[in-house]
């Protein structure tokens, strides 16, 4: 090793003692919450200079910021606050450089700010209060109930999975989570930061038809509470799919289609009946009448023949031409035809003497 090599590394040396010689460092979350007569867990971790001290040589003092002399927590129960005697212990190891305390059945009053003070039982004692950096807590009057995830439409004969959770921050006791349905159940606890933590318990069954319509229920209870808090929402059990499932509406819809055409064929057969009777019946009825209007209207209103009133002034002529004797026959017979043939006259009876006397004398 050369001598600038030396000189380098001496240097290095003083510099780290100089920067990492006087450090006394913790690490807190500042706001935390708290469910009232329940417990609370405040994460701490800390370091100080020089070597790691064993937890036999550290001491850990938690106080109340404006008033230091209180504690809330020391390994000398005579000097802890009446009002935290038995309520407080550390569950953190000191020789780990964890600090973490736990306040058990929280009252409204227990909202800080509480700071964390370290002494080492060194050849120097030394200690060092960070009173910068405290915990303060917000309570919470009222537990909030699990959140219960699943999907409310499940298959019947397939597993469904249902879900619950709740977060708190009292990993020391963790809630307890119970179903209302016997099923696989697996429970997780996992810390998800900030002094925050979940525990989840998954439950794992195959619905069947009893299952429909029926309620799934999540219970939460908490540590330090009587009460308990209840999530539940209802499922919904699709049947299995069979060949019935298929056949059944298949069948159905030809019934009703067989049902409908044999009404509509008998119905039209019966009316096309009734017709056929009515215009049978009677040819002078309102049906014949209505035929023959529309056979008019359909030829323009001019019928090929000649209308009745023309009939019955021939016929009337007839009738007294005949009245009139006869002149009226001699004119009968003096007429001809087209043709220019004469028509058959009728041969004339000689009148009687007896008449003619008769007829001279008046």
């Amino acid at each position: 090793m050369g001598a600038k090599t030396a000189v380098l590394l001496f240097w290095l040396q003083g510099f780290g003692v100089f920067v990492f010689a006087d450090v006394w460092k913790v690490q807190v979350e500042h706001e935390m919450k708290a469910l009232v007569s329940s417990c609370v867990v405040l994460p701490c971790s800390f370091q100080y200079p020089g070597t790691v001290q064993p937890s036999s040589r550290t001491r850990a003092i938690w106080h109340k910021k404006d008033k230091t002399n209180v504690f809330i927590y020391s390994e000398d129960k005579t000097n802890i606050e009446d009002n935290f005697k038995g309520r407080t212990r550390l569950v953190g190891r000191l020789g780990e450089l964890n600090c973490s305390l736990e306040i058990d059945e929280i009252k409204n009053h227990d909202n800080g700010p509480f700071c964390f003070r370290v002494e080492l039982q060194t050849s120097v004692k030394d200690k060092y209060s960070f009173v910068k950096n405290c915990v303060h807590i917000n309570m919470i009057e009222k537990a909030s109930p699990p959140e219960l995830h699943f999907d409310p439409a499940v298959q019947e004969g397939y597993p469904a999975v249902f879900r619950c959770s709740v977060r708190h921050t009292c990993p020391s006791h963790q809630p307890t989570l119970t179903w209302n349905h016997i099923g696989k159940e697996v429970v997780t606890y996992k810390d998800i930061g900030h002094g925050n933590w979940e525990v989840e318990s998954i439950l794992t069954f195959t619905p069947t038809k009893a299952d429909d319509h029926s309620d799934i229920m999540c219970t939460v209870s908490y540590h330090g509470l009587n009460e308990k808090f209840v999530a539940i929402k209802p499922i919904f059990v699709k049947e299995q799919e069979t060949v019935n499932h298929i056949l059944i509406p298949v069948i159905c819809g030809l019934g009703v289609a067989l049902l409908v055409g044999g009404l509509s064929f008998f119905i039209i057969k019966k009316y096309k009946r009734r017709i056929e009777d009515l215009q049978s019946r009677n040819d002078n009825g309102v049906w014949s009448r209505l035929s023959r209007m529309s056979r008019r209207f359909q030829s323009g209103g001019n019928s090929a023949g000649p209308d009745r009133r023309d009939q019955r002034r021939s016929i009337w002529s007839r009738f007294s031409r005949r009245g009139h004797g006869d002149q009226t026959d001699r004119n009968f017979d003096n007429r001809s035809d087209k043709s220019g043939n004469k028509n058959f006259s009728k041969p004339r009876i000689p009148a009687s003497k007896n008449c003619a006397g008769r007829k001279w004398n008046d």
